[in-house]
């Protein structure tokens, strides 16, 4: 599909959001969840508006333009979109990418999962349907961008990726020491990260206003 590029700025695969999302080894956490990002999404760049304002996500099947805040937490649509993103214009499902450790985690469980694929994934489209068919909050308040919320479930990936995930590869031992001095080490790497992404936003905005 061909976008207006004086618009919108095109991040695909190569964006280095979507390329930490599939090497970074502790996003397996969001995948699993169901939390996905879109092989394609449209990024206007008139940057007076929030970065979600400003998002949005193409179908590939019928050509429509999505809302960013269409799958967020305040529709409570962010997680379990296990086998993409759906698209309640035309009802089929938008391509995401995914983590590399997930790749390999479906690949081991094949054989598992095989026999039960078509049958779960028919029940989540009805799932899908009926959940896309009620009135979506599509605006966006600042009072309810949460940035330590988003903060904390940065710390929490990286909290299990690093004292669980990690030693487990290496063959190392899991202690209830390492564990316990992680948790406020995360939660405070949690914080700043959360805290830098709204500052970044923010500045952002204030230079636009500013030119």
């Amino acid at each position: 599909m061909n976008y207006d590029k004086t618009k919108y700025k095109v991040r695909t695969w190569k964006s280095p959001v979507m390329l930490h999302w599939i090497i970074n080894p502790g996003c397996i956490v969001g995948d699993l969840m169901g939390i996905r990002q879109p092989k394609t999404m449209l990024i206007e760049r008139d940057a007076s508006k929030s970065l979600v304002e400003r998002t949005w996500i193409p179908c590939p099947h019928c050509g429509t333009l999505h809302s960013g805040l269409k799958w967020s937490k305040q529709n409570k649509t962010v997680s379990k979109n296990w086998f993409g993103l759906y698209c309640n214009n035309c009802g089929k499902i938008i391509p995401c990418v995914a983590n590399l450790i997930s790749y390999i985690l479906l690949g081991l469980t094949f054989p598992i999962w095989f026999w039960f694929k078509d049958r779960l994934k028919e029940k989540w489209l009805e799932e899908q349907k009926a959940k896309f068919s009620k009135p979506l909050n599509l605006t966006y308040s600042e009072s309810r961008d949460q940035w330590w919320r988003a903060g904390l479930f940065f710390g929490f990936i990286m909290y299990v990726f690093n004292t669980i995930l990690n030693p487990l590869v290496e063959g190392e031992n899991i202690t209830l020491t390492g564990l316990l001095i992680g948790i406020p080490i995360w939660t405070i790497v949690g914080f700043l990260f959360g805290y830098t992404m709204k500052f970044i936003n923010r500045k952002k905005k204030l230079i636009t206003h500013i030119e």
